[in-house]
């Protein structure tokens, strides 16, 4: 039986990859899990091999429940596989990441209390986290005394106060929890926990003034568990060692982070050469990553799915597909985007490496969820702003709006607690999950002749916050291409506009 992975374990296990077995903790990181294992802990894992940086994480495991013993129990170290297609290629890279020091519960006294002596330390630069979205949030039952205060921001907010009192410098903050404004909303959080607790002016200026709380988009599909026994088991006996703590990522990772010139400097990472940017600010990249990546996922996959499709990497297989979402992204979006077109190609370009990847079997009908506010928050703006630059409708996400329409729409058989139940042109029924209004609406239209239901739609200003029907010739085209799509199938109305 292999024995449970460690610095002497892998020694023995023959692994000749790049390891760093003692350096000073420079990073303070709130969460354990999988994602922050395979994005953050890889940058500066990669940096230590790269440029020398020679520095390690410290990990506190946010809520009581966590991984603390099994990864003090492997010393830190675990194994992360990257996956996924490249320039057509298929990509399976193995690393064993040792830039984790060690794992904390601050709700173990003695551990808060240790703690609370680390982050005085003169080597920390840096902390990281990722606590859900739901973890940066202002708690008013977090309190000063608390072992730990029961927030995340209140247990920084305390752990800094530490660090100001011990008279160190301050520290770069890099919040990944998927909110806008990561950063910015975890300093304001941390802000009225020092007014509440009267921390002192000090405090709050060194707070202000010598620390940095960057917002920060991360980019990185990030399944993490290998659920199948027969793989792991093969893995183990392949590695030579037992890997309680083994991640899997996707190969394309981005993090973009908002801050000074200074900054990129300072990070090890653009003297690594790896993709992650210092930049003046995030939300051009968000827009980027919201209208091409998840864009071209609820701009084409709605119509797949009826076309008898039910993975994303089959239909990037599909010609007529495969062209569809292309048109939509390199003639119709990106000429709308306000960043440099060669970065945006070449993002775009990623994105079908990343659809096509051969270790992830995506379900379209996993991102058909909730498509309408879906297709309004990612779609719309393209949609509009395509009209106003042209003055012409865009053909591509004309019809992914009727392919909309029709995946709603489509033999509806009856309303669920949280479904609407529809059968595709394949026989099967499947089920359209929504806000509930939404499904409401389509009910009732059930019956309606398909000029009725798209009128409905397209003046629903509940939906689209706008009437889209006064757009010039939008509802003539909408429902033509709908007409397409009932009679001839989505592949061919998908064909026609190419």
């Amino acid at each position: 039986m292999a024995e449970k992975l460690n610095y002497e374990v892998l020694k023995k296990s023959g692994y000749d990859g790049y390891i760093l077995e003692d350096a000073p903790v420079k990073v303070l990181q709130f969460g354990e899990g999988n994602f922050l294992r395979a994005f953050v802990d890889y940058w500066f894992d990669m940096s230590n091999e790269k440029v020398g940086w020679n520095g390690k994480v410290s990990i506190i495991q946010p809520i009581g429940q966590g991984l603390s013993k099994l990864i003090n129990a492997q010393e830190g170290l675990y194994t992360l596989y990257l996956r996924g297609s490249e320039n057509g290629e298929k990509i399976n890279r193995k690393r064993v990441i040792s830039v984790v020091k060690d794992c904390f519960n601050p709700h173990d006294e003695a551990e808060w209390n240790y703690l609370k002596q680390l982050v005085t330390s003169d080597d920390l630069e840096y902390v990281a986290s990722n606590t859900t979205e739901a973890g940066i949030v202002y708690d008013p039952d977090s309190h000063f005394d608390q072992v730990p205060p029961t927030s995340f921001p209140a247990k920084l907010t305390v752990l800094l106060y530490e660090r100001f009192k011990a008279g160190k410098k301050g520290l770069v903050i890099l919040s990944c929890e998927l909110i806008d404004n990561n950063g910015k909303e975890l300093e304001k959080c941390v802000e009225k926990h020092i007014a509440d607790w009267n921390l002192g002016e000090d405090f709050a200026k060194w707070v202000r003034e010598e620390c940095l709380f960057c917002n920060t988009l991360v980019d990185r599909i990030v399944p993490g568990r290998i659920r199948d026994p027969k793989e792991v088991e093969a893995l183990t006996q392949e590695n030579g060692y037992e890997d309680d703590l083994l991640d899997v990522g996707e190969v394309f990772g981005v993090w973009y982070i908002e801050g000074p010139e200074w900054l990129e400097e300072k990070l090890p990472f653009k003297k690594a050469g790896l993709n992650v940017h210092v930049v003046p600010e995030v939300a051009p990249y968000k827009k980027r990553k919201v209208r091409i990546l998840n864009g071209a996922h609820t701009g084409f996959v709605p119509g797949a799915y009826l076309a008898g499709q039910d993975i994303v990497r089959d239909c990037m297989f599909n010609d007529n597909i495969r062209g569809f979402m292309n048109k939509i992204l390199y003639d119709e979006v990106i000429p709308c985007l306000p960043l440099d077109k060669d970065d945006c190609m070449n993002f775009a370009a990623a994105v079908t490496d990343r659809f096509n990847n051969p270790f992830v079997d995506h379900q379209l009908m996993s991102i058909t969820l909730n498509s309408t506010s879906k297709w309004k928050a990612r779609n719309m703006p393209s949609f509009l702003e395509y009209i106003e630059k042209f003055g012409k409708l865009p053909a591509a996400l004309t019809m992914s709006l009727a392919a909309y329409i029709a995946f709603y729409s489509t033999n509806i058989q009856r309303r669920e607690d949280d479904a609407l139940v529809c059968v595709r042109p394949a026989g099967n029924e499947y089920r359209v999950q929504d806000d509930a209004w939404v499904l409401d609406f389509y009910y009732e239209h059930k019956d309606a002749d398909d000029a009725a239901l798209v009128h409905d739609v397209l003046s629903n200003e509940k939906m689209w916050d706008q009437d889209l029907s006064r757009i010039a010739g939008l509802e003539e085209t909408v429902l033509a291409d709908l007409k397409l799509i009932r009679t001839e199938g989505v592949e061919a109305a998908y064909k026609s506009v190419l």
